[in-house]
């Protein structure tokens, strides 16, 4: 058999023994050793092929990265502090009908640049705005719609866990997409607010009228909202790493640091708080690790298997525009994506659609970022909206086909970011270039 059939086939078989329940690191790790040996024809060479995988997974310095970022969200989750940051803002944004929907997106936003995880984000706006919105008259529909698109949100705006495993898997400097995913979040942030304020105009039920607060009340929103110290926290923390002054790792624990200081001086600390952070980072971050070493050694053998460059060899010699392929491969992850989680979905298919990519002249850090927001569509689109399932497991009451019906209107937005991506790559690529030339 050629290298290209051994790799359709390893594809095929990780495909059916994630289906059939087999942990996605798990899944990867077997199909690479197993492929590998095709090539090698010696298991201690696998052997050797697997190790080093994961050791190098496991003890890479770049790796730790990860579970900085993830504890500063945790921190910030276990807190309270999003609590306080969405009562805050729903208080600016008073005057505006629909007012409290588009503060979730401006939440989500927020809470994103101390979080980085798209499913943290989700269940604390379902604890927290989704009783508040149920309160004041909103419907479910764009209550549960907004919180399910809004947490994509979080999965662009740095620190984001899919950016940095992404930058890890394609070697690509992860300060660069933490750049880039700025203001590609902002943009997507602006046309999910676009849309509620859309659909608030045309159903006048589904978001009551806006209420009116004082200039007093909005500056005590402010000073409770903690604004203050998480712009701090974000400032320091990215800023630093952004000028050079840190590596990213760096970064990460001084962003730990800052945010303790922070619950300590908001009055948030307690020990009982720091376990529960520490205790849901080690769960997150040792899956991740895992994912990590599984997807090293899947990349390996599928650079064994010559996949990326047979693609991008082919790629070249099509006569078609580079925006039709771009089409396809965003159909690609769209489908996927809507039955694999967004992760492991990056850490397969990157190493394999990238070289594709460079060679229609666009580069890793807008690849990254356009994935992103694919598969933040792919979350929210039936039949099996991840997004959706998690959010309307944490709305008490509300059936998984009205979350559904609530995330129609964004996906609009969702394919005019794309658009605009694909035409427009400056959109993610200036800002990087500008800082880091």
């Amino acid at each position: 058999m050629s290298g290209i059939t051994i790799g359709i086939i390893g594809i095929a078989v990780f495909m059916i023994l994630m289906f059939l329940g087999i942990p996605v690191a798990a899944s990867m790790a077997l199909c690479g050793v197993v492929g590998a040996f095709f090539f090698l024809h010696n298991w201690e060479a696998c052997y050797t092929f697997f190790s080093q995988g994961v050791i190098n997974t496991f003890t890479s310095y770049n790796t730790a990265v990860v579970p900085m970022f993830m504890l500063m969200g945790e921190l910030a989750s276990e807190s309270g502090l999003g609590g306080n940051m969405f009562s805050s803002i729903k208080i600016l944004l008073g005057r505006v009908r629909g007012g409290l929907a588009s503060a979730v997106q401006v939440v989500c936003a927020l809470f994103g640049a101390i979080c980085g995880s798209g499913s943290a984000t989700a269940a604390m706006m379902c604890r927290i705005a989704y009783p508040e919105m149920k309160k004041h008259g909103y419907s479910d529909e764009l209550s549960c719609g907004c919180i399910a698109s809004g947490s994509c949100l979080a999965t662009l705006i740095p620190p984001s866990a899919i950016l940095i495993n992404y930058g890890l898997c394609v070697e690509e400097s992860i300060g660069k997409l933490f750049v880039g995913g700025i203001i590609t979040g902002i943009v997507l942030m602006v046309l999910f607010i676009i849309t509620v304020q859309i659909w608030s105009a045309f159903d006048k039920k589904a978001a009551p009228p806006a209420e009116r607060y004082t200039m007093k009340e909005k500056l005590q929103a402010v000073r409770k909202g903690s604004f203050l110290e998480l712009i701090i926290v974000f400032g320091v923390s990215m800023g630093g790493m952004f000028a050079g002054w840190m590596t990213p790792t760096e970064s990460g624990a001084v962003g730990v640091g800052l945010m303790l200081i922070v619950t300590a001086v908001t009055r948030k600390f307690n020990f009982k708080m720091l376990f529960r952070a520490c205790k849901n980072t080690l769960v997150s971050s040792g899956m991740m690790y895992c994912m990590l070493a599984g997807a090293s050694v899947f990349g390996k053998f599928f650079t064994l298997t010559k996949i990326p460059s047979a693609l991008a060899t082919a790629v070249s010699n099509m006569n078609v525009n580079a925006i039709l392929i771009v089409l396809i491969i965003t159909i690609i992850y769209l489908v996927l994506g809507c039955v694999i989680d967004a992760l492991p979905l990056m850490l397969l298919t990157a190493p394999i659609f990238l070289p594709v990519i460079r060679n229609l002249g666009y580069d890793a850090v807008w690849f990254g970022c356009y994935v992103v927001v694919i598969m933040g569509l792919a979350a929210v689109t039936p039949p099996v909206g991840l997004s959706c399932y998690l959010v309307s497991g944490f709305c008490d009451g509300v059936s998984l086909p009205r979350v559904f019906k609530g995330c129609v209107p964004f996906f609009l937005a969702f394919i005019v970011m794309g658009l605009l991506m694909a035409l427009i790559p400056g959109i993610a690529t200036w800002l990087p270039n500008l800082i880091y030339g």
